[in-house]
């Protein structure tokens, strides 16, 4: 501040010909000291600054610097507000004294622990660590810094596993409870928002019984202190320090020390004596050597000597430049030539208040000016406690926060970074691991959100994320992979002619139409001889070609789904075996007929010839086209995906379109089964050629078995295996009726020839 003084005193272009005086006191960082302080100052009770013609004011105080802690400076401004006198600090950060309800006149250089706490939060994000601890002064600086710090990390997603404060005046056992809590805990990672000489006593606990590897994360109260870096334990701690900078000229004023000026202050002299270890005063009870003169500032190393890390001390260059500036616009005038300043007038403490709202320069490349919070514009540098090869801890700059940026691009860092014990690899502080992809977070009962167990995902869902708070289902349409990260098309299934169950079947009825055929050509080759003219030939071929299309409708049945297919599969299957039962009935009615037919006096024949035949069947597959074209008109079959039978994959199949249409097309087969095989039981024990009748009667009850055995498979049956059913039904009671009635006739035309002649047939 003095050096600041002097320059100001001596520049011509700030404040020319008008000097600023000063006065310092100590609030020994008490808030008693320092409320005793401003009633001094307001009080008006020192001594004038400076004595003389020249000074044209008798002490009344125009602003304050000042106080280093914010608890004091709370204090300060409660104190002086009443009277207008700004108050700027260069060291009070607490984000409460931006409230300008609360302290209108207060003014600070350095930025609002807000910001600091934001750039924290971040910080700790942008590793990757969720799960930490902290440590904080039980003062306002600690306490409304680590609730700001909290809120950030919130937001962030960041739990804190504890809280726990201290002041280096508490009692032992209360910083061994403290150091206790971070030996014990999970987290490595501490964030500590706390003053310097609190963290002091807490590190020489930690000295005595060291804790395990903890990452420390500064705020800018501790970060930047060379006392601290001694403290190996700490080495690779990283945190917000203010930005560094280079006053000129300082280090030659500090340096520029006479003995005059030396004894002529107390707080030198005891600084003198210290740093050489000697005694400016006569003291045989001090054990020191008395000082000879010979003792050379410049060869001094210490913090006072050091000017390269300047960062608070910048901001009282930049405090008391501020109120320079606002005396100066409030006196001074500019023009054209010169700047005149009226050294006659009256100045007061609102007039300088005002015009410290307005200020806006920059000195030494450093901007300095104030928000209506009375904040400046926050900029952080990003500090790493390196190890030299020397052994030296030293302060390295690895990135900085911007506040003035916009948002999402105020934090900058590299990599070039040394963590705890020294590692080159970013430490790990979580609760819990990252969940992988495939899984989501289940919170753990009573623990913070930070704390969870990774559950593999639900069937059909998925998350594609890591540490995903929950699983997502897949479209209708497509399924998870075996990691459950991804979605899929499902495979669409069907009965396609490429599998074996497929071929199978489409052999079976193939084969079972050239037998079809086969029969139909034995038939025709043996059209002359008995036991074909017998048998009613013209409904035999019938039959048999009814009995063809029965066996080759059953390959509509394979293959992809089409709106054409889908028709045709179910009516066609509904009319050839309308047909086929209709030419079973009629040969079991000609039987019927024919033993009425021997009965004395009896006509019956005459009413069921074959022109009463052929309209027979020509009737009865009549009544089934028209139930079919109802059923086609209203509501046909169509093609559907069917994503309900199994979830993992996608049936392609034949919806019926109208169920009734569906079961009034096999019931309607079933009613004319039934009736035929009532009558052919009827009939089994009357004298026919061949047994004709005993054989329909085996075929209808073969066809009736399976068809009963159809309708709970078939509706049991899951996908592809539903149509697979339908087919074997079809198969298997073409095949029961073709062998049952056919096979033992052709055995006799083509093994026993000689059963087929006229004589044979009498003799039976």
């Amino acid at each position: 501040m003095i050096f600041a003084i002097e320059e100001i005193n001596n520049s011509t272009e700030l404040l020319p010909d008008i000097k600023l005086g000063y006065q310092i006191y100590d609030s020994c960082a008490s808030v008693l000291v320092a409320a005793d302080v401003a009633f001094q100052l307001l009080n008006g009770k020192e001594h004038v600054f400076e004595s003389g013609n020249n000074c044209s004011h008798s002490g009344m105080v125009m602003a304050v610097v000042g106080d280093s802690t914010s608890t004091n400076s709370i204090s300060l401004s409660h104190v002086i507000r009443p009277f207008n006198v700004p108050l700027v600090s260069y060291f009070a950060t607490c984000a409460c004294l931006s409230d300008k309800q609360q302290y209108p006149t207060l003014f600070r250089t350095i930025p609002s622990d807000q910001f600091q706490a934001d750039a924290l939060a971040k910080l700790v994000k942008h590793f990757g660590w969720t799960w930490i601890g902290a440590v904080r002064s039980e003062s306002d600086y600690g306490n409304y810094g680590m609730a700001s710090f909290r809120a950030a990390a919130q937001r962030e997603g960041i739990c804190v596993e504890y809280s726990v404060s201290l002041l280096r005046t508490d009692p032992l056992s209360k910083i061994q409870r403290v150091a206790d809590v971070i030996r014990r805990s999970t987290a490595m990672v501490v964030v500590a928002f706390i003053a310097s000489g609190d963290l002091r006593v807490l590190f020489e606990e930690f000295a005595r019984e060291p804790p395990p590897p903890r990452q420390w994360i500064g705020s800018e109260g501790w970060i930047t202190d060379p006392l601290l870096m001694s403290y190996s334990f700490c080495a690779g701690a990283i945190g917000v320090a203010i930005q560094q900078s280079v006053i000129p000229g300082l280090r030659e004023f500090l340096l520029d020390l006479s003995p005059v000026q030396v004894a002529a202050s107390s707080v030198l002299t005891e600084f003198w004596e210290d740093a050489f270890n000697c005694t400016l005063i006569k003291n045989f009870d001090s054990g020191k050597k008395e000082c000879d003169g010979t003792e050379d500032i410049k060869k001094l190393k210490n913090p006072y000597t050091d000017t390269s890390q300047l960062r608070i001390t910048n901001m009282v260059y930049k405090a008391v430049y501020a109120i320079a500036h606002a005396i100066h616009n409030a006196v001074c005038q500019e023009t054209n030539v010169s700047t005149q300043c009226d050294n006659d007038s009256r100045l007061d403490s609102k007039k300088i208040l005002t015009e410290l709202k307005k200020v806006n320069f920059s000195r030494n490349g450093y901007p300095v000016s104030f928000d209506a919070n009375g904040d400046p514009v926050a900029f952080y540098e990003l500090i790493n406690w390196q190890k030299s090869e020397s052994g030296v801890t030293e302060l390295v700059t690895v990135g900085y926060y911007d506040a003035s940026l916009p948002k999402g691009q105020e934090f900058h860092i590299n990599w070039n970074i040394t963590w705890v014990e020294r590692g080159t690899a970013v430490p790990v502080s979580v609760c819990s691991e990252s969940c992988p992809l495939g899984s989501h977070k289940v919170l753990q009962k009573g623990k913070p959100i930070c704390c969870y167990d990774c559950i593999p995902c639900p069937e059909g869902e998925i998350s594609n994320t890591t540490d995903s708070p929950d699983c997502s289902p897949c479209p209708s349409e497509s399924w998870p992979n075996a990691q459950r990260d991804a979605c899929f098309p499902k495979p669409v299934e069907f009965l396609s002619y490429d599998e074996v169950l497929a071929i199978i079947l489409a052999a079976f009825s193939v084969s079972g139409a050239c037998l079809a055929i086969i029969t139909a050509a034995i038939f025709f080759h043996h059209r002359t001889t008995p036991i074909v003219r017998a048998n009613n030939s013209e409904l035999s071929f019938l039959l048999l070609f009814s009995l063809t299309l029965c066996f080759l409708c059953s390959l509509t049945f394979i293959g992809a789904p089409s709106d054409w297919s889908c028709m045709l599969r179910h009516t066609a299957f509904g009319i050839t075996f309308v047909l086929c039962i209709s030419c079973v009935l009629g040969k079991t009615v000609v039987v019927l007929m024919a033993f009425k037919a021997t009965l004395p006096g009896s006509n019956v024949m005459k009413w069921f010839g074959p022109p009463q035949q052929r309209m027979a069947v020509v009737f009865f597959t009549f009544i089934q086209i028209i139930i079919c074209t109802v059923w086609l008109l209203l509501s046909p079959p169509f093609p559907m995906k069917n994503l309900s039978t199994y979830k993992e994959k996608i049936i392609l199949e034949c919806a019926l379109g109208s169920a009734v249409g569906f079961w009034a097309v096999l019931g309607y087969i079933g009613l004319l089964a039934v009736f035929c095989f009532v009558l052919a039981v009827l009939a089994r024990k009357l004298p026919d050629n061949f047994n004709e009748a005993k054989l329909i009667t085996f075929s209808m009850l073969i066809f009736c078995a399976v068809w009963l055995t159809f309708i709970p498979a078939y509706v049991s049956s899951p996908g592809k295996f539903t149509v697979a059913v339908e087919i074997f039904a079809i198969l298997a009671s073409s095949f029961g009726l073709i062998l049952c009635i056919f096979a033992p006739k052709c055995f006799i035309i083509l093994f026993q020839p000689e059963k087929n002649s006229k004589k044979s047939l009498m003799n039976k």
